[in-house]
């Protein structure tokens, strides 16, 4: 008889909102590894009498290996790391200095997530969507606000996939075409080959003296970069960037969509999440080119301002957007090669913000000092 009883509304809103991911993911393109498996996971979570997220359910057994443990965020972020190549950034590391104010979205969501009334914790699980790295934000709001994790993620995710959608009118509207037309000329410049192998043992242990609490995010994306630098595990590195990559990927989006819970999911506060999602991506990519233009003007229109929104971690998204818009504006114009070196400079510069965050967000009273 519990069988043609008829679907709760909140439960059928959440089916919807299951196969408006997956349409987003299969017509549009948007980030269908993750948006696929994350709105297959809504639906069958909120089937009625299904009891995939009661006890002993499979994806209640899932989040709670995978996910309340936090090893599927490290999983993925040893595959991302193995498909880095930091090459680019070696030959221009002054493009780094575009993921320094691409960070400040985080600190724009977090300081208004707390005038609204949210507390500590879940101010920064809100901030880190600025980061603009699913697994960062995966990674840190199991840490700080379990509660608010289905939310923050697909916010997160959704908004990397419309990356496009938000940084050509914002590129648009804060720069000029003439600034947009600006060519830079690529120049390979040499480097020494052991920079590849010593960097990202450099960066683990400098970040994590500064920021211990950040160890597994920065030491797992570093560790599957050693494994494609070293070049004496090839079949390791090869088995990160495919098969851990995509399990791991596979099993972390079904077990986000599992999480989506109508009941959970639809209250007011999901929806201020979103909203100051979308600003900490606005604040961030404003941020971004606005310094660029500063750059610009002081090197005499030596800098192509469209490169400031390419210092978010939304890689290679921004990046190719970047290039794109520049492209659009003449058709000679490559502005890939620098883009897509800002673009790494920004995946490193999120996972740092994020370890910044773990270490020090008790000063916040996100969580009691240990």
């Amino acid at each position: 008889m519990t069988a043609i009883l008829p679907f709760p509304f909140g439960n059928i809103v959440m089916i919807v909102v299951g196969v408006l991911l997956i349409y987003l993911a299969v017509k549009k393109g948007y980030e269908p590894l993750l948006l696929i498996p994350i709105g297959f996971g809504t639906i069958l979570v909120n089937l009625p009498f299904s009891g995939l997220s009661e006890p002993g359910g499979f994806l209640r057994l899932l989040y709670e290996i995978g996910v309340a443990t936090e090893i599927f965020p490290i999983l993925i972020f040893i595959g991302l790391g193995a498909m880095i190549d930091f090459g680019a950034l070696f030959e221009r590391p002054w493009v780094m200095v575009f993921a320094i104010p691409a960070q400040l979205g985080i600190l724009a969501a977090l300081l208004l997530s707390l005038t609204l009334g949210f507390n500590p914790a879940e101010a920064i699980s809100i901030g880190i969507i600025g980061a603009m790295d699913g697994p960062t934000a995966i990674y840190v709001t199991s840490t700080y606000a379990p509660h608010l994790l289905s939310a923050v993620t697909v916010c997160a995710y959704s908004y990397m996939a419309a990356i496009p959608l938000l940084q050509i009118p914002l590129s648009k509207f804060l720069l000029s075409k003439k600034e947009r037309a600006i060519k830079m000329e690529y120049r390979p410049s040499r480097y020494p080959k052991a920079l590849k192998i010593a960097f990202p043992i450099l960066v683990t242990v400098i970040v994590g003296i500064l920021a211990p609490k950040g160890i597994p995010l920065i030491g797992s994306l570093m560790f599957g970069n050693f494994l494609r630098e070293s070049g004496v595990v090839e079949r390791l590195a090869k088995s990160a960037q495919n098969e851990l990559a995509n399990i791991t990927t596979l099993l972390l989006g079904i077990t986000i969509g599992g999480t989506m819970v109508a009941e959970q999911f639809l209250r007011l506060q999901t929806i201020l999440v979103f909203a100051l999602g979308l600003v900490a991506f606005i604040v961030g990519l404003s941020c971004g080119l606005l310094s660029a233009k500063l750059l610009c003007i002081l090197t005499g229109g030596k800098v192509n301002p469209l490169l400031g929104a390419t210092g978010v971690s939304a890689f290679p998204m921004a990046g190719r957007t970047a290039h794109l818009i520049a492209r659009s504006e003449d058709p000679n114009n490559w502005l890939l090669m620098h883009a897509m070196a800002a673009n790494v400079g920004g995946q490193i510069a999120s996972v740092i913000a994020g370890a910044a965050l773990l270490t020090y967000g008790e000063m916040l009273g996100a969580l009691p000092a240990s």
